[in-house]
């Protein structure tokens, strides 16, 4: 299993830019989250996982691995939306899944590519790809890409968080943008962190 990668560096840089978020990474410690590296098989796992349970999403999940593995644009371009459908998903998602395969065999969107671009233009073109918003994107970009500065002001348990860390009854996004650039350029660690203390 791969994990988000972080260290030293990142928590000493976030703990001297906001003591109240290094008090709580104190308490938290090192987090360890999953991420899947290759792009496309997150692109499909997070179609899976919308609107369902986190429970239903892996049963789901288990079986389009375990009747198409590997799970490449090849591989999904080479079955039917009803055999897609057939692991348990609705015929929109099915819909989507080819439509994200068939983009990527043809050429309208370069995984490879994505690597070299900046941030803004990897949101823009993943939540080009129906059934990919901008929230699908930026949690793609954090859980696959492992890019280091995503806070996602779509996030709802992000947002909660930074609330519940500093004690605030509503948040403004004049207020998450100037708590945003304090965790620049590692605000993938502080979300990872925002994630654990909106759950407490």
């Amino acid at each position: 299993m791969c994990i988000f990668q972080y260290g030293q560096k990142e928590i000493d840089y976030l703990k001297e830019r906001d003591k109240v978020l290094g008090r709580a990474i104190d308490e938290v410690g090192i987090i360890r989250r999953p991420v899947i590296p290759d792009l496309f098989t997150a692109l499909i796992r997070n179609i899976v996982g919308q609107q369902i349970s986190s429970k239903a999403a892996n049963t789901v999940w288990n079986r389009v691995l375990n009747r198409y593995s590997p799970i490449t644009p090849e591989t999904i371009m080479a079955i039917t939306t009803e055999e897609i459908q057939k692991c348990g998903m609705s015929n929109r998602k099915a819909n989507y899944i080819k439509g994200i395969a068939e983009a990527v065999v043809q050429g309208k969107l370069n995984l490879l590519e994505l690597k070299h671009l900046p941030d803004d233009e990897v949101i823009k073109r993943l939540s080009s790809l129906p059934g990919i918003g901008v929230w699908t994107a930026e949690m793609l970009m954090i859980f696959s890409m492992q890019r280091p500065d995503v806070v996602s002001w779509g996030d709802l348990a992000i947002r909660r968080g930074m609330m519940t860390l500093y004690g605030l009854k509503d948040l403004t996004r004049e207020q998450f943008h100037e708590y945003r650039k304090r965790y620049s350029p590692y605000g993938s660690v502080a979300s990872l962190y925002l994630w654990v203390i909106s759950r407490e």
